[in-house]
């Protein structure tokens, strides 16, 4: 039974290149939710004007990944300790949150966080927001794939690349071949 996860952690493009490469994971969609308006654009979100979030949702099957899984690849690979920011993408477009399904990725996340809360794995307190997840919106055609399709640009190249290279150090069993 293939289920979905709706994460945000700062740019979709970022999110979208690390979770498509996931063994288990059928698809990933860049776009919005978690705001007040219908159907947002891309220049409104990046303005900070619906309160949507830029986000993934993610198509996987369970059998071969699981949320917990998913849940350790997402606060590994951006910094969920900075409120409404991820390096120099700044605004509440850029948090970190999970918007969580049902009770049960509910109840993972916020082990999950108080674990890492627990642990010490971060210098600073977890921000992550959790939040029931409503609608998701996709974005324009033009976001899809786009470290793929832009790898030379300078943000690829110097944002997207080392997250993608964390990735591969952190998870490298998770990675499809």
């Amino acid at each position: 039974m293939i289920k979905n996860a709706i994460f945000a952690a700062g740019c979709f493009w970022c999110t979208e290149a690390i979770f498509k490469r996931l063994k288990g994971v059928r698809s990933v969609i860049s776009g919005y939710t978690g705001g007040v308006i219908k159907n947002p654009a891309y220049r409104e979100v990046c303005q900070g004007r619906t309160g949507h979030a830029e986000g993934i949702k993610i198509e996987y099957d369970p059998q071969f990944i699981t949320y917990q899984e998913l849940l350790e690849i997402f606060f590994s690979t951006h910094d969920p300790t900075t409120l409404n920011r991820q390096g120099n993408d700044v605004g509440t477009q850029y948090r970190s949150a999970i918007f969580y399904v049902d009770d049960e990725q509910y109840d993972t996340a916020t082990q999950y966080i108080k674990f890492l809360e627990d642990s010490n794995q971060f210098d600073n307190p977890v921000v992550t927001q959790l939040e029931l997840f409503d609608i998701f919106y996709e974005a324009e055609p033009e976001h899809f794939d786009y470290y793929d399709l832009n790898k030379e640009q300078p943000y690829c190249s110097y944002i997207i690349l080392p997250k993608l290279e964390k990735l591969n150090a952190l998870h490298s069993d998770k990675l499809k071949s």
